[in-house]
């Protein structure tokens, strides 16, 4: 008696595609993992004998798994510089290959795609099978397709694109070639192309801008959206708007200089002797200008028009909503306004929404290596339970939030959000933006969300005990279910939770994990320099002289580019609570919050929110003056080798 079995993926694939071109494959598919491992030994990225190790432990592994997924879990190289090596080193690999050796699509994903371009009789691109099959999204498609051909992957928005080279044609003539030109520098012309190798788009593309063209790779439908907002701009009436003399120019003006020193808010205060203006950029507000007491009624009302609030009421605080066109980008923008009665006026603050073009991965907000692999391993990919990220305001919870969005954002996964309101719009997941005046609010929405058949909920803010029951029901039915929290520091979450009359047996069931954060101002890389810090700020930190021994401690000088601050831009601080069974024992026996942090220290890893400050104080990252600003002081820190070791730096 004889029996068959199923050939084995690889080799069938390898039939496969000798089948689909006639001859022998062109390159085998065991190449791909070769040739990705020699340029990563010859950027001196990883060694011959790493490499080695990594083929002994791939011929062990019960699963399948490619030479490039085990050398990346080994830990031996990051996805970052993977992604950087790739760029650099175009590899002649076919894509199919090269997607699977990165772990984006299976052996069986890639063969069923290649039949399925087969039945079409080349009519499609292997490409789009495998998008149209729901294989692989077509941005994670674009950014493979960028390391293999060697043209780098553009996401321009309205505002990026050069006016005067799109007046150039017609709006319909960029449509007919897909492509779209971008800006123009002294290396030639940036081209936005949905498929750079098409020679006669490129030939067109020649014709009107000239040689050098620098192609780059956009998708279909960004190309789409692009042309038909700037050619909307172009198209519309050049009447010209309200000049910096008129009250509607002076608040349009003052929107777009926030928009410009990248404000996160506009406070406009009305003082005994003069208007005050100023912009909270990177956490801290600076000054911006002061105008006339005269005028700081008019502009208040002009803003309460756009945000529908009563001009005639003055009295009473008020607030509202604005969507203000900025003139520039030609976009939408989503402002926040709110007014506070003063003894000199009314007081009016404008939080500026929807300005981030893009949702930052996991990577980039600034978790520190071992923090980040756990955060991923014992709370994201865990199938069910709360997790709960928490900080006060402006601390960066929604970038994170959302950063685990689309982490865990796939095409087999439902995600459903109740947001107040949506600031990232993400494609692949159904956001609702609330609106109470019209009844949808959070307890009507939480309410339905569950009817909806969602794998993942993410609840914009837990608020009162509804949203935290509602949170903790849906985690016990079996959901994944993210929200953010406002607490103290990852103890502060769970004690607020006691507080709101959640029995502790039910946070214990459910909370997989708290993940305090902050954000405190970067060093300036212009004008950093190294510094010795004072004996007294050592001190209030509980460190001696020698404590820090070892560490790069930097500090800007002041510099034009950071506006003489020292600083730009912002890193995140983190601390992970992770609920092991010591914790949820602790939890339930009702001990202080002094002993669960003692504990989680002890069995779970917990790196506190100061420690993990000083580690990027240690780094030069930030200063210890930045961190004492904004990181509560719970305990005296370990020994900086201590801590370094434990994140993995």
């Amino acid at each position: 008696m004889t029996s068959t079995f199923p050939p084995h993926p690889r080799a069938a694939l390898e039939e496969l595609q000798e089948s689909d071109t006639g001859s022998p494959a062109q390159k085998p598919v065991t190449d791909t993992g070769a040739a990705i491992a020699r340029v990563l030994v010859q950027g001196g990225h990883v060694t011959e004998a790493q490499i080695q190790y990594a083929r002994r432990v791939q011929s062990k592994l019960s699963t399948q798994k490619t030479l490039v997924s085990v050398i990346k879990e080994l830990g031996f190289i990051t996805a970052k510089q993977l992604r950087e090596v790739l760029i650099a080193n175009r590899l002649e690999v076919r894509i199919g290959d090269l997607l699977v050796e990165l772990g984006h699509i299976s052996l069986n994903d890639l063969a069923t795609a290649i039949r399925i371009q087969k039945e079409s009789r080349g009519t499609k691109k292997l490409g789009e099978v495998l998008v149209e099959s729901q294989f692989i999204t077509e941005q994670k498609l674009l950014e493979v397709l960028s390391y293999q051909l060697g043209f780098p992957l553009v996401e321009p928005s309205p505002s990026d694109i050069d006016r005067e080279l799109f007046h150039k044609a017609p709006p319909h003539w960029y449509t007919q070639h897909r492509f779209i030109p971008v800006k123009k520098s002294t290396d030639g012309t940036l081209i936005a192309f949905v498929d750079p190798l098409n020679g006669e788009n490129r030939e067109a593309a020649n014709k009107v801008f000239g040689d050098p063209i620098i192609a780059g790779i956009c998708s279909q439908g960004s190309i789409n959206e692009l042309i038909a907002v700037v050619g909307r701009m172009q198209s519309r009436a050049m009447a010209e708007g309200p000049d910096d003399q008129t009250v509607t120019g002076i608040v349009n003006s003052i929107i777009e200089e926030a928009l410009k020193a990248n404000a996160s808010d506009i406070h406009l205060e009305p003082m005994r002797d003069r208007l005050r203006i100023r912009f909270r950029s990177d956490g801290v507000l600076l000054h911006h200008k002061d105008m006339s007491t005269d005028l700081a009624a008019a502009l208040t009302s002009r803003i309460k028009i756009l945000a529908k609030a009563d001009i005639a009421d003055k009295r009473r605080h008020q607030g509202g909503r604005i969507f203000f066109e900025d003139r520039g980008s030609g976009s939408t923008l989503d402002l926040r306004a709110s007014f506070y009665v003063t003894v000199w006026g009314e007081k009016t603050v404008l939080r500026l929404l929807n300005k981030k073009s893009r949702v930052l991965n996991l990577e980039e907000v600034g978790m520190l290596p071992k923090v980040l692999e756990r955060f991923r391993e014992e709370a994201l990919d865990i199938p069910s339970g709360v997790i709960l990220i928490t900080g006060p305001t402006g601390s960066g919870k929604t970038t994170t939030l959302y950063g685990c969005v689309s982490y865990l954002n796939t095409l087999d996964t439902s995600i459903l959000t109740a947001e107040d309101p949506a600031e990232y719009l993400i494609d692949g997941i159904s956001q609702c933006s609330l609106d109470p005046k019209i009844g949808l609010t959070y307890e009507e929405t939480l309410r339905h969300m569950v009817r909806q058949d969602p794998d993942i909920i993410v609840v914009g803010e837990i608020r009162d005990r509804f949203s935290a029951d509602t949170c903790i029901q849906a985690a016990l039915t079996g959901h994944k279910v993210m929200t953010t929290f406002h607490t103290e520091d990852s103890i502060g979450g769970l004690i607020r939770l006691l507080n709101m009359d959640i029995e502790a047996f039910m946070i214990s069931s459910t909370v997989v994990c708290v993940l305090a954060q902050r954000l405190v101002r970067r060093v300036c890389s212009s004008c950093a320099e190294p510094y010795l810090p004072k004996p007294a700020e050592l001190l209030r930190i509980g460190y001696g002289a020698n404590d820090l021994k070892g560490a790069s401690l930097m500090a800007g000088r002041g510099c034009t580019r950071c506006n003489y601050t020292g600083y730009k831009g912002r890193v995140g601080i983190f601390e992970l609570l992770l609920l092991n069974e010591v914790v949820k024992d602790g939890l339930l026996s009702k001990k202080t919050s002094y002993e669960i942090r003692k504990l989680s220290v002890e069995t779970s890893g917990l790196i506190t929110l100061l420690e993990d400050g000083i580690a990027k104080v240690s780094t030069g990252e930030t200063t210890i003056h930045e961190v004492l600003r904004h990181v509560p002081r719970v305990g005296s820190p370990r020994p900086i080798s201590e801590i370094r070791r434990s994140l993995g730096i």
